[in-house]
Protein backbone atom coordinates (compact mmCIF):
# COMPACT_ATOMS: atom_id res chain seq x y z
CA UNK A 1 0.00 0.00 0.00
CA UNK A 2 1.21 3.51 -0.87
CA UNK A 3 1.21 6.24 1.80
CA UNK A 4 -1.61 8.74 1.19
CA UNK A 5 -0.91 11.65 -1.19
CA UNK A 6 -0.39 14.95 0.61
CA UNK A 7 0.39 18.39 -0.76
CA UNK A 8 3.71 18.89 1.03
CA UNK A 9 7.32 19.48 0.06
CA UNK A 10 8.80 16.84 2.33
CA UNK A 11 7.90 14.86 5.41
CA UNK A 12 10.89 16.30 7.27
CA UNK A 13 10.17 19.98 6.62
CA UNK A 14 6.34 20.05 6.76
CA UNK A 15 6.00 21.10 10.44
CA UNK A 16 8.46 24.00 10.19
CA UNK A 17 7.03 25.16 6.85
CA UNK A 18 3.47 25.05 8.24
CA UNK A 19 4.50 27.15 11.27
CA UNK A 20 6.24 29.58 8.92
CA UNK A 21 3.08 29.81 6.78
CA UNK A 22 0.95 30.56 9.85
CA UNK A 23 3.29 33.23 11.22
CA UNK A 24 4.07 34.91 7.87
CA UNK A 25 0.36 35.34 7.15
CA UNK A 26 -0.55 36.76 10.58
CA UNK A 27 0.96 40.04 11.74
CA UNK A 28 0.13 39.32 15.38
CA UNK A 29 2.42 36.24 15.49
CA UNK A 30 6.16 35.61 15.46
CA UNK A 31 8.47 32.58 15.74
CA UNK A 32 11.01 31.97 18.51
CA UNK A 33 14.37 31.50 16.80
CA UNK A 34 15.71 27.95 16.97
CA UNK A 35 12.41 26.51 18.32
CA UNK A 36 9.00 25.48 17.08
CA UNK A 37 7.36 28.14 19.22
CA UNK A 38 4.74 30.64 18.02
CA UNK A 39 4.64 33.83 20.11
CA UNK A 40 2.53 36.97 20.22
CA UNK A 41 4.40 39.63 18.28
CA UNK A 42 3.55 42.24 20.97
CA UNK A 43 5.40 40.86 24.04
CA UNK A 44 5.30 44.29 25.77
CA UNK A 45 1.57 43.81 26.34
CA UNK A 46 2.30 40.80 28.59
CA UNK A 47 4.04 42.89 31.24
CA UNK A 48 2.53 42.35 34.67
CA UNK A 49 -0.03 39.82 33.39
CA UNK A 50 -0.15 36.02 33.51
CA UNK A 51 1.12 34.47 30.25
CA UNK A 52 -0.55 31.36 28.80
CA UNK A 53 1.42 28.62 27.06
CA UNK A 54 -0.08 25.54 25.42
CA UNK A 55 1.01 23.16 22.72
CA UNK A 56 1.42 19.55 21.69
CA UNK A 57 2.03 17.56 18.57
CA UNK A 58 1.51 19.05 15.11
CA UNK A 59 -1.31 17.78 12.90
CA UNK A 60 -4.05 19.43 15.01
CA UNK A 61 -3.99 22.76 13.15
CA UNK A 62 -5.16 25.44 13.74
CA UNK A 63 -4.34 24.27 17.29
CA UNK A 64 -2.33 25.48 18.94
CA UNK A 65 -0.52 28.26 17.08
CA UNK A 66 -3.74 29.66 15.62
CA UNK A 67 -4.99 30.42 19.14
CA UNK A 68 -2.08 32.71 19.99
CA UNK A 69 -3.18 36.31 20.38
CA UNK A 70 -4.37 38.95 22.84
CA UNK A 71 -7.16 37.40 24.91
CA UNK A 72 -5.99 33.81 24.29
CA UNK A 73 -2.56 32.13 24.33
CA UNK A 74 0.66 34.09 24.72
CA UNK A 75 2.63 31.31 23.01
CA UNK A 76 2.24 27.79 21.62
CA UNK A 77 4.91 25.14 21.26
CA UNK A 78 4.73 22.46 18.56
CA UNK A 79 6.17 18.97 18.39
CA UNK A 80 6.49 16.80 15.29
CA UNK A 81 3.30 15.39 13.80
CA UNK A 82 1.39 13.74 16.69
CA UNK A 83 4.58 13.93 18.82
CA UNK A 84 4.94 15.77 22.11
CA UNK A 85 7.14 18.91 21.95
CA UNK A 86 10.63 18.64 23.46
CA UNK A 87 11.11 20.05 27.01
CA UNK A 88 13.90 22.38 25.81
CA UNK A 89 11.47 24.23 23.49
CA UNK A 90 8.77 24.38 26.18
CA UNK A 91 11.32 25.86 28.61
CA UNK A 92 12.56 28.33 25.98
CA UNK A 93 8.96 29.52 25.49
CA UNK A 94 8.39 29.89 29.27
CA UNK A 95 11.63 31.86 29.74
CA UNK A 96 10.82 34.08 26.76
CA UNK A 97 7.42 34.96 28.31
CA UNK A 98 9.04 35.48 31.71
CA UNK A 99 11.64 37.84 30.28
CA UNK A 100 8.86 39.84 28.57
CA UNK A 101 7.68 40.71 32.08
CA UNK A 102 4.85 38.18 32.59
CA UNK A 103 3.89 37.84 36.28
CA UNK A 104 3.57 34.06 35.91
CA UNK A 105 3.06 31.36 33.27
CA UNK A 106 0.13 28.96 33.06
CA UNK A 107 0.77 25.77 31.08
CA UNK A 108 -2.41 24.36 29.49
CA UNK A 109 -1.68 20.70 28.75
CA UNK A 110 -3.78 17.96 27.18
CA UNK A 111 -3.84 14.71 29.15
CA UNK A 112 -1.36 12.56 27.20
CA UNK A 113 1.61 10.94 28.93
CA UNK A 114 4.22 12.51 26.63
CA UNK A 115 2.75 16.00 27.04
CA UNK A 116 2.47 15.65 30.82
CA UNK A 117 6.09 14.49 31.13
CA UNK A 118 7.62 17.10 28.81
CA UNK A 119 5.58 20.07 30.04
CA UNK A 120 6.10 18.84 33.64
CA UNK A 121 9.88 18.67 33.21
CA UNK A 122 9.95 22.16 31.66
CA UNK A 123 7.78 23.47 34.53
CA UNK A 124 10.18 22.09 37.15
CA UNK A 125 13.17 23.56 35.30
CA UNK A 126 11.42 26.94 34.99
CA UNK A 127 10.69 27.01 38.73
CA UNK A 128 14.43 26.54 39.33
CA UNK A 129 14.90 29.67 37.18
CA UNK A 130 12.58 31.55 39.52
CA UNK A 131 9.51 31.59 37.24
CA UNK A 132 6.03 31.24 38.78
CA UNK A 133 4.58 28.34 36.77
CA UNK A 134 1.33 26.39 37.15
CA UNK A 135 -0.07 23.61 35.01
CA UNK A 136 -3.71 22.76 34.16
CA UNK A 137 -4.39 19.33 32.68
CA UNK A 138 -7.30 19.07 30.24
CA UNK A 139 -9.00 15.66 30.33
CA UNK A 140 -12.54 16.06 29.03
CA UNK A 141 -12.94 13.04 26.71
CA UNK A 142 -16.27 11.24 27.26
CA UNK A 143 -15.44 8.12 25.22
CA UNK A 144 -14.62 5.55 27.89
CA UNK A 145 -17.19 4.20 30.34
CA UNK A 146 -14.34 3.16 32.66
CA UNK A 147 -11.22 5.22 31.91
CA UNK A 148 -7.89 3.45 32.49
CA UNK A 149 -5.26 4.73 34.90
CA UNK A 150 -4.04 7.13 32.18
CA UNK A 151 -7.38 8.89 32.57
CA UNK A 152 -9.46 10.78 30.03
CA UNK A 153 -7.81 12.34 26.99
CA UNK A 154 -7.59 16.06 26.31
CA UNK A 155 -9.49 17.00 23.17
CA UNK A 156 -11.15 20.07 21.64
CA UNK A 157 -12.43 21.29 25.04
CA UNK A 158 -8.86 22.57 25.44
CA UNK A 159 -9.76 25.43 23.10
CA UNK A 160 -12.51 26.60 25.50
CA UNK A 161 -9.91 26.72 28.29
CA UNK A 162 -7.51 28.73 26.06
CA UNK A 163 -10.33 31.24 25.59
CA UNK A 164 -11.57 31.53 29.19
CA UNK A 165 -8.09 31.57 30.75
CA UNK A 166 -6.98 34.07 28.09
CA UNK A 167 -9.82 36.44 28.94
CA UNK A 168 -9.05 36.16 32.69
CA UNK A 169 -5.34 36.83 32.07
CA UNK A 170 -6.17 39.84 29.90
CA UNK A 171 -8.26 41.24 32.77
CA UNK A 172 -5.26 40.96 35.09
CA UNK A 173 -6.29 37.96 37.24
CA UNK A 174 -3.54 36.26 39.24
CA UNK A 175 -2.12 32.83 38.36
CA UNK A 176 -3.90 31.16 41.31
CA UNK A 177 -7.23 32.80 40.44
CA UNK A 178 -7.04 31.61 36.84
CA UNK A 179 -6.13 28.05 37.89
CA UNK A 180 -9.02 27.82 40.34
CA UNK A 181 -11.58 29.33 37.92
CA UNK A 182 -10.69 27.12 34.94
CA UNK A 183 -10.44 24.01 37.13
CA UNK A 184 -14.06 24.65 38.13
CA UNK A 185 -15.20 25.16 34.52
CA UNK A 186 -13.38 21.97 33.44
CA UNK A 187 -15.81 19.86 35.49
CA UNK A 188 -18.56 20.96 33.11
CA UNK A 189 -16.83 20.23 29.79
CA UNK A 190 -17.12 17.03 27.74
CA UNK A 191 -16.03 16.00 24.23
CA UNK A 192 -16.71 13.03 21.98
CA UNK A 193 -15.46 12.34 18.45
CA UNK A 194 -16.74 10.21 15.59
CA UNK A 195 -14.98 9.45 12.31
CA UNK A 196 -15.75 7.97 8.90
CA UNK A 197 -12.07 7.51 8.01
CA UNK A 198 -8.67 7.14 9.66
CA UNK A 199 -5.88 9.66 9.04
CA UNK A 200 -2.28 9.11 8.07
CA UNK A 201 0.87 10.79 9.37
CA UNK A 202 2.86 12.19 6.40
CA UNK A 203 4.96 9.40 4.89
CA UNK A 204 3.08 6.67 6.80
CA UNK A 205 0.16 4.35 6.13
CA UNK A 206 -3.26 5.08 7.69
CA UNK A 207 -3.36 4.67 11.47
CA UNK A 208 -6.18 2.12 11.43
CA UNK A 209 -8.39 0.36 8.90
CA UNK A 210 -12.02 1.40 8.68
CA UNK A 211 -14.09 -0.69 6.24
CA UNK A 212 -16.40 1.21 3.84
CA UNK A 213 -19.76 2.03 5.40
CA UNK A 214 -18.46 1.93 8.98
CA UNK A 215 -17.70 4.67 11.48
CA UNK A 216 -15.65 4.82 14.64
CA UNK A 217 -17.08 6.40 17.81
CA UNK A 218 -15.02 7.87 20.63
CA UNK A 219 -11.69 8.22 18.90
CA UNK A 220 -8.93 10.61 19.88
CA UNK A 221 -6.99 13.13 17.81
CA UNK A 222 -3.84 11.11 17.16
CA UNK A 223 -5.22 8.56 14.73
CA UNK A 224 -5.96 6.04 17.48
CA UNK A 225 -9.17 4.02 17.01
CA UNK A 226 -12.26 4.60 19.17
CA UNK A 227 -14.37 2.65 21.61
CA UNK A 228 -17.09 1.43 19.28
CA UNK A 229 -17.50 0.69 15.59
CA UNK A 230 -20.86 0.81 13.86
CA UNK A 231 -22.56 1.29 10.51
CA UNK A 232 -22.56 4.84 9.14
CA UNK A 233 -25.94 6.41 9.82
CA UNK A 234 -27.55 9.78 9.02
CA UNK A 235 -26.12 12.97 10.53
CA UNK A 236 -29.11 13.24 12.89
CA UNK A 237 -28.66 9.66 14.12
CA UNK A 238 -24.90 10.02 14.54
CA UNK A 239 -25.29 13.22 16.57
CA UNK A 240 -27.98 11.65 18.75
CA UNK A 241 -25.72 8.63 19.40
CA UNK A 242 -22.85 10.96 20.34
CA UNK A 243 -24.92 13.07 22.74
CA UNK A 244 -26.49 9.93 24.29
CA UNK A 245 -23.01 8.49 24.87
CA UNK A 246 -21.61 11.74 26.29
CA UNK A 247 -24.44 12.21 28.77
CA UNK A 248 -25.02 8.56 29.73
CA UNK A 249 -25.05 8.50 33.57
CA UNK A 250 -23.77 4.88 33.59
CA UNK A 251 -20.44 6.04 32.17
CA UNK A 252 -17.74 7.24 34.57
CA UNK A 253 -16.65 9.88 32.07
CA UNK A 254 -20.09 11.30 31.26
CA UNK A 255 -21.08 14.95 31.39
CA UNK A 256 -24.28 15.37 33.37
CA UNK A 257 -26.63 17.67 31.50
CA UNK A 258 -30.28 18.15 32.38
CA UNK A 259 -33.20 20.08 30.93
CA UNK A 260 -32.80 23.80 31.59
CA UNK A 261 -28.98 23.70 31.61
CA UNK A 262 -27.24 26.33 29.48
CA UNK A 263 -24.36 25.17 27.27
CA UNK A 264 -21.82 26.36 24.74
CA UNK A 265 -21.42 23.88 21.87
CA UNK A 266 -18.35 23.37 19.72
CA UNK A 267 -18.81 21.36 16.52
CA UNK A 268 -15.21 20.63 15.52
CA UNK A 269 -14.17 19.33 12.11
CA UNK A 270 -11.51 16.64 12.61
CA UNK A 271 -10.05 17.64 9.26
CA UNK A 272 -11.80 16.40 6.16
CA UNK A 273 -15.54 16.97 6.45
CA UNK A 274 -16.86 19.48 3.90
CA UNK A 275 -18.33 22.75 5.18
CA UNK A 276 -21.69 21.49 3.92
CA UNK A 277 -21.51 18.38 6.16
CA UNK A 278 -20.35 20.51 9.07
CA UNK A 279 -23.37 22.78 8.77
CA UNK A 280 -25.72 19.76 8.65
CA UNK A 281 -24.08 18.28 11.77
CA UNK A 282 -24.25 21.67 13.52
CA UNK A 283 -27.99 21.88 12.87
CA UNK A 284 -28.40 18.31 14.13
CA UNK A 285 -26.56 19.14 17.38
CA UNK A 286 -28.70 22.23 18.00
CA UNK A 287 -31.96 20.38 17.30
CA UNK A 288 -30.97 17.33 19.38
CA UNK A 289 -29.91 19.35 22.44
CA UNK A 290 -32.94 21.66 22.29
CA UNK A 291 -35.25 18.63 22.11
CA UNK A 292 -33.87 17.69 25.55
CA UNK A 293 -34.63 21.12 26.96
CA UNK A 294 -31.01 22.23 26.92
CA UNK A 295 -30.54 25.97 26.33
CA UNK A 296 -27.82 26.61 23.74
CA UNK A 297 -26.07 29.88 24.55
CA UNK A 298 -23.40 29.83 21.82
CA UNK A 299 -22.31 27.56 18.98
CA UNK A 300 -18.92 27.51 17.28
CA UNK A 301 -18.61 25.33 14.20
CA UNK A 302 -15.46 24.78 12.13
CA UNK A 303 -11.93 23.40 12.35
CA UNK A 304 -10.41 24.10 15.79
CA UNK A 305 -8.51 20.97 16.78
CA UNK A 306 -8.09 18.59 13.90
CA UNK A 307 -6.47 15.23 13.33
CA UNK A 308 -4.82 15.79 9.93
CA UNK A 309 -7.30 14.70 7.22
CA UNK A 310 -9.61 12.58 9.36
CA UNK A 311 -13.17 12.67 7.98
CA UNK A 312 -14.90 13.15 11.28
CA UNK A 313 -16.30 15.54 13.82
CA UNK A 314 -16.12 16.03 17.57
CA UNK A 315 -18.76 17.65 19.76
CA UNK A 316 -17.73 19.57 22.85
CA UNK A 317 -20.30 20.78 25.37
CA UNK A 318 -19.47 23.26 28.10
CA UNK A 319 -21.92 24.17 30.83
CA UNK A 320 -22.26 27.92 30.84
CA UNK A 321 -23.29 30.64 33.24
CA UNK A 322 -23.23 34.42 32.90
CA UNK A 323 -19.56 34.69 33.91
CA UNK A 324 -18.42 31.90 31.53
CA UNK A 325 -20.25 33.60 28.67
CA UNK A 326 -18.72 36.97 29.52
CA UNK A 327 -15.23 35.45 29.25
CA UNK A 328 -16.19 33.43 26.16
CA UNK A 329 -17.47 36.58 24.44
CA UNK A 330 -14.43 38.72 25.34
CA UNK A 331 -12.40 40.09 22.42
CA UNK A 332 -9.42 38.14 21.09
CA UNK A 333 -7.04 38.71 18.20
CA UNK A 334 -6.17 34.99 17.83
CA UNK A 335 -6.49 34.23 14.10
CA UNK A 336 -8.24 30.87 14.48
CA UNK A 337 -10.95 32.04 16.89
CA UNK A 338 -14.22 32.46 14.97
CA UNK A 339 -16.12 35.74 14.66
CA UNK A 340 -19.13 34.76 16.80
CA UNK A 341 -22.36 36.50 17.68
CA UNK A 342 -22.90 37.40 21.33
CA UNK A 343 -26.57 36.47 21.05
CA UNK A 344 -28.11 33.31 22.53
CA UNK A 345 -28.68 30.60 19.92
CA UNK A 346 -31.77 29.17 21.62
CA UNK A 347 -34.80 31.42 21.79
CA UNK A 348 -33.79 33.62 18.86
CA UNK A 349 -36.27 34.04 16.05
CA UNK A 350 -34.13 33.02 13.08
CA UNK A 351 -36.68 33.16 10.24
CA UNK A 352 -37.41 36.37 8.36
CA UNK A 353 -40.77 36.58 6.59
CA UNK A 354 -40.52 36.91 2.84
CA UNK A 355 -42.27 39.84 1.16
CA UNK A 356 -45.41 38.35 -0.37
CA UNK A 357 -45.71 39.49 -3.97
CA UNK A 358 -47.39 37.54 -6.74
CA UNK A 359 -44.38 36.62 -8.83
CA UNK A 360 -46.51 34.51 -11.18
CA UNK A 361 -47.86 36.72 -14.01
CA UNK A 362 -50.08 33.78 -15.03
CA UNK A 363 -52.08 34.29 -11.79
CA UNK A 364 -52.96 37.93 -12.51
CA UNK A 365 -56.36 39.08 -13.74
CA UNK A 366 -56.78 40.84 -17.11
CA UNK A 367 -59.30 41.26 -19.93
CA UNK A 368 -59.47 40.33 -23.63
CA UNK A 369 -58.98 42.86 -26.42
CA UNK A 370 -59.11 43.16 -30.21
CA UNK A 371 -55.68 41.46 -30.58
CA UNK A 372 -56.61 38.42 -28.43
CA UNK A 373 -57.91 36.13 -31.25
CA UNK A 374 -54.92 36.62 -33.53
CA UNK A 375 -52.43 36.15 -30.66
CA UNK A 376 -54.23 32.93 -29.64
CA UNK A 377 -53.99 31.61 -33.24
CA UNK A 378 -50.27 32.44 -33.48
CA UNK A 379 -49.54 30.81 -30.12
CA UNK A 380 -51.48 27.64 -31.03
CA UNK A 381 -49.49 27.40 -34.28
CA UNK A 382 -46.16 27.81 -32.42
CA UNK A 383 -47.15 25.04 -29.96
CA UNK A 384 -48.14 22.53 -32.65
CA UNK A 385 -44.92 23.28 -34.58
CA UNK A 386 -42.72 22.64 -31.51
CA UNK A 387 -44.54 19.36 -30.77
CA UNK A 388 -44.05 18.23 -34.40
CA UNK A 389 -40.34 19.11 -34.19
CA UNK A 390 -39.75 17.33 -30.85
CA UNK A 391 -37.91 14.28 -32.24
CA UNK A 392 -35.93 16.29 -34.82
CA UNK A 393 -34.67 18.67 -32.12
CA UNK A 394 -33.79 15.79 -29.77
CA UNK A 395 -31.79 14.10 -32.55
CA UNK A 396 -29.86 17.32 -33.30
CA UNK A 397 -29.18 17.76 -29.58
CA UNK A 398 -27.82 14.23 -29.18
CA UNK A 399 -24.91 15.23 -31.43
CA UNK A 400 -23.60 17.86 -29.02
CA UNK A 401 -25.73 17.94 -25.91
CA UNK A 402 -27.85 15.74 -23.69
CA UNK A 403 -30.47 14.99 -26.35
CA UNK A 404 -33.41 16.71 -24.67
CA UNK A 405 -33.77 19.98 -26.61
CA UNK A 406 -36.96 18.73 -28.29
CA UNK A 407 -38.38 17.58 -24.97
CA UNK A 408 -37.77 20.94 -23.25
CA UNK A 409 -39.42 22.84 -26.12
CA UNK A 410 -42.33 20.35 -26.09
CA UNK A 411 -42.72 20.90 -22.33
CA UNK A 412 -43.11 24.63 -22.95
CA UNK A 413 -45.57 24.00 -25.79
CA UNK A 414 -47.71 21.71 -23.60
CA UNK A 415 -47.65 24.28 -20.78
CA UNK A 416 -48.90 26.94 -23.24
CA UNK A 417 -51.63 24.61 -24.56
CA UNK A 418 -52.83 23.76 -21.04
CA UNK A 419 -52.92 27.44 -20.18
CA UNK A 420 -54.80 28.35 -23.40
CA UNK A 421 -57.49 25.78 -22.58
CA UNK A 422 -58.38 27.43 -19.29
CA UNK A 423 -57.75 31.12 -19.94
CA UNK A 424 -58.64 33.97 -22.23
CA UNK A 425 -55.73 35.66 -24.02
CA UNK A 426 -55.19 39.19 -22.67
CA UNK A 427 -55.70 42.09 -25.02
CA UNK A 428 -52.34 43.56 -24.02
CA UNK A 429 -49.46 41.82 -25.89
CA UNK A 430 -46.94 42.66 -23.15
CA UNK A 431 -49.21 40.97 -20.61
CA UNK A 432 -49.28 37.81 -22.76
CA UNK A 433 -45.48 37.83 -23.09
CA UNK A 434 -45.17 38.13 -19.28
CA UNK A 435 -47.55 35.19 -18.80
CA UNK A 436 -45.57 33.08 -21.30
CA UNK A 437 -42.34 34.06 -19.51
CA UNK A 438 -43.82 32.83 -16.22
CA UNK A 439 -44.95 29.54 -17.76
CA UNK A 440 -41.59 28.97 -19.45
CA UNK A 441 -39.70 29.71 -16.22
CA UNK A 442 -41.84 27.22 -14.31
CA UNK A 443 -42.27 24.44 -16.86
CA UNK A 444 -39.42 24.50 -19.36
CA UNK A 445 -36.38 24.24 -17.07
CA UNK A 446 -32.73 24.19 -18.11
CA UNK A 447 -30.79 27.09 -19.55
CA UNK A 448 -33.14 27.31 -22.57
CA UNK A 449 -36.02 27.94 -20.14
CA UNK A 450 -34.06 30.76 -18.51
CA UNK A 451 -33.11 32.25 -21.91
CA UNK A 452 -36.66 32.22 -23.32
CA UNK A 453 -37.98 33.62 -20.04
CA UNK A 454 -35.40 36.44 -20.17
CA UNK A 455 -36.31 37.15 -23.79
CA UNK A 456 -40.05 37.30 -23.09
CA UNK A 457 -39.68 39.31 -19.86
CA UNK A 458 -37.43 41.91 -21.46
CA UNK A 459 -39.66 42.14 -24.56
CA UNK A 460 -42.91 42.46 -22.57
CA UNK A 461 -42.36 46.07 -21.52
CA UNK A 462 -42.15 47.29 -25.12
CA UNK A 463 -45.60 46.21 -26.39
CA UNK A 464 -48.84 47.41 -24.82
CA UNK A 465 -52.44 47.61 -25.98
CA UNK A 466 -51.89 51.19 -27.10
CA UNK A 467 -48.44 50.49 -28.54
CA UNK A 468 -48.61 47.29 -30.55
CA UNK A 469 -47.71 48.33 -34.10
CA UNK A 470 -44.99 46.58 -36.11
CA UNK A 471 -42.30 48.98 -34.93
CA UNK A 472 -43.15 48.29 -31.25
CA UNK A 473 -42.90 44.52 -31.86
CA UNK A 474 -39.53 44.99 -33.54
CA UNK A 475 -38.26 47.01 -30.56
CA UNK A 476 -39.58 44.32 -28.19
CA UNK A 477 -37.79 41.55 -30.14
CA UNK A 478 -34.59 43.58 -30.08
CA UNK A 479 -34.83 44.18 -26.30
CA UNK A 480 -35.44 40.46 -25.70
CA UNK A 481 -32.42 39.48 -27.80
CA UNK A 482 -30.19 42.00 -26.02
CA UNK A 483 -31.23 40.55 -22.63
CA UNK A 484 -30.33 37.04 -23.83
CA UNK A 485 -26.92 38.27 -24.97
CA UNK A 486 -26.23 40.26 -21.81
CA UNK A 487 -27.01 37.49 -19.32
CA UNK A 488 -26.24 34.43 -21.45
CA UNK A 489 -22.83 35.68 -22.53
CA UNK A 490 -23.16 34.42 -26.12
CA UNK A 491 -22.89 36.34 -29.40
CA UNK A 492 -23.84 35.57 -32.99
CA UNK A 493 -21.27 33.11 -34.35
CA UNK A 494 -21.06 31.11 -31.11
CA UNK A 495 -23.34 28.35 -32.46
CA UNK A 496 -26.41 29.06 -30.31
CA UNK A 497 -30.06 30.07 -30.83
CA UNK A 498 -28.75 33.63 -31.35
CA UNK A 499 -27.38 32.62 -34.78
CA UNK A 500 -30.99 32.34 -35.95
CA UNK A 501 -32.48 35.06 -33.76
CA UNK A 502 -30.04 37.96 -34.30
CA UNK A 503 -30.17 38.07 -38.13
CA UNK A 504 -33.97 37.87 -37.94
CA UNK A 505 -34.19 40.68 -35.39
CA UNK A 506 -31.77 42.86 -37.41
CA UNK A 507 -34.15 42.40 -40.36
CA UNK A 508 -37.23 43.10 -38.18
CA UNK A 509 -35.73 46.42 -37.09
CA UNK A 510 -36.54 47.60 -40.64
CA UNK A 511 -40.18 47.60 -39.47
CA UNK A 512 -39.44 50.86 -37.63
CA UNK A 513 -39.06 52.59 -41.05
CA UNK A 514 -41.12 50.26 -43.31
CA UNK A 515 -43.84 51.91 -45.48
CA UNK A 516 -47.46 50.99 -44.66
CA UNK A 517 -48.25 47.55 -46.08
CA UNK A 518 -44.59 46.59 -46.33
CA UNK A 519 -44.56 44.73 -42.98
CA UNK A 520 -45.23 41.20 -44.31
CA UNK A 521 -42.26 41.43 -46.69
CA UNK A 522 -39.94 42.35 -43.79
CA UNK A 523 -41.37 39.48 -41.75
CA UNK A 524 -40.84 37.01 -44.62
CA UNK A 525 -37.23 38.18 -45.03
CA UNK A 526 -36.66 37.86 -41.27
CA UNK A 527 -37.91 34.26 -41.31
CA UNK A 528 -35.57 33.46 -44.22
CA UNK A 529 -32.65 35.05 -42.36
CA UNK A 530 -33.46 32.91 -39.30
CA UNK A 531 -33.53 29.71 -41.37
CA UNK A 532 -30.23 30.66 -43.04
CA UNK A 533 -28.70 31.50 -39.67
CA UNK A 534 -29.76 28.15 -38.23
CA UNK A 535 -28.28 26.35 -41.23
CA UNK A 536 -25.00 28.29 -40.86
CA UNK A 537 -24.46 26.77 -37.40
CA UNK A 538 -23.38 23.50 -39.10
CA UNK A 539 -20.04 25.17 -39.83
CA UNK A 540 -19.63 27.01 -36.53
CA UNK A 541 -17.59 25.96 -33.50
CA UNK A 542 -19.60 26.17 -30.31
CA UNK A 543 -18.27 28.85 -27.94
CA UNK A 544 -21.18 28.89 -25.47
CA UNK A 545 -23.59 26.38 -23.99
CA UNK A 546 -22.99 22.67 -23.40
CA UNK A 547 -21.87 22.02 -27.00
CA UNK A 548 -18.79 24.17 -26.34
CA UNK A 549 -17.36 21.27 -24.31
CA UNK A 550 -17.51 18.86 -27.29
CA UNK A 551 -14.70 18.42 -29.85
CA UNK A 552 -15.56 20.65 -32.86
CA UNK A 553 -15.04 17.99 -35.53
CA UNK A 554 -17.74 15.81 -33.96
CA UNK A 555 -20.43 18.47 -34.47
CA UNK A 556 -21.61 18.70 -38.11
CA UNK A 557 -25.35 19.19 -37.65
CA UNK A 558 -27.06 22.55 -37.08
CA UNK A 559 -27.57 23.81 -33.53
CA UNK A 560 -30.96 22.61 -32.17
CA UNK A 561 -31.63 25.90 -30.36
CA UNK A 562 -31.15 27.86 -33.57
CA UNK A 563 -33.36 25.40 -35.51
CA UNK A 564 -36.09 25.80 -32.85
CA UNK A 565 -35.99 29.63 -33.08
CA UNK A 566 -36.24 29.48 -36.89
CA UNK A 567 -39.22 27.12 -36.62
CA UNK A 568 -40.99 29.39 -34.10
CA UNK A 569 -40.57 32.47 -36.32
CA UNK A 570 -41.79 30.51 -39.37
CA UNK A 571 -44.88 29.37 -37.43
CA UNK A 572 -45.63 32.99 -36.49
CA UNK A 573 -45.34 34.08 -40.14
CA UNK A 574 -47.53 31.23 -41.48
CA UNK A 575 -50.17 31.94 -38.87
CA UNK A 576 -50.27 35.63 -39.80
CA UNK A 577 -50.35 34.81 -43.54
CA UNK A 578 -53.40 32.62 -42.97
Amino acid sequence: MEPKKKLLNSVDTCVDEALCGLVRSNGGLSLLKGHRVVLRSDPDNLRGKVALLSGGGSGHEPAHGGFVGAGMLSAAVAGGVFASPPPASILAAVLSLHSAGASGVLLIVKNYTGDRLNFGLAAEQARNHGVAVEMVIIAEDCAFNQPSKAGRRGLCGTVFIHKLAGALAEEGCSLDQIVSKVSEVLKGIGTLGVSLSPCSVPGCLPSFELPPGEMELGLGIHGEPGVKRSKVATADEVVKTMIDHMTNPDSQSHLSIKSGDSVVVCVNNLGALSCLEMAVVTRAAIVCLESRGVVIARVMSGSFMTSLEMAGVSLTLMKANKETLRLFDAETSAPAWPNLSRMSVSGRSYMTDAQVVSTRPQDDTYSEGPLSPVMRKVLERVCSTLLEKQEELNALDRAAGDGDCGNTHAQAAKAFQDWLQGHVVPGCPGKLLSILAGLVQEKMGGSSGALYSLFLTAAAGHVTEGRSNAAAWATAMHAGTQAMRRYGGADPGDRTMLDALCPAVDELMKLTTAPPGGEMLVLQNAVQKAAKGAESTRDLTAKAGRASYIAAERVTLPDPGAVAVAAILKAVLESLED
